[in-house]
């Protein structure tokens, strides 16, 4: 995946159309990603201890991994990502403006 935690990211499809977000989770396993503020679900959690509060509270549930794409931080467009070998190490860049991507 070329995802990874910590990206900045637009949601291309589904409810949360347009929203961005950053990447709380991934999940390589299923390629999902878990982005903060995006796809809300309610909750209801009943009180385990005494003097605990019980309520209904909203919590991000995953998305799959091509319903998202990186935003660039040189020219704030979703875009997707090349990955280039430097040497030994692998560099991920812009495949709109070929900046390099953290």
């Amino acid at each position: 995946m070329k995802i990874k935690k910590g990206d900045t990211v637009k949601v291309l499809s589904g409810n949360d159309k347009g929203k961005t977000g950053e990447v709380i989770e991934v999940i390589p396993k299923t390629e999902k990603v878990i982005v903060k503020g995006v796809n809300l679900r309610k909750k209801h959690v009943k009180p385990r201890k005494q003097g605990e509060e019980g309520g209904i509270l909203s919590v991000e549930c995953s998305l799959h991994s091509c319903k998202v794409n990186v935003v660039c931080p040189k020219c704030n467009k979703a875009t997707r990502i090349a990955v280039k070998k430097e040497g030994k190490e692998k560099v991920r860049l812009c495949k709109k403006c070929g900046a390099t991507i953290k």
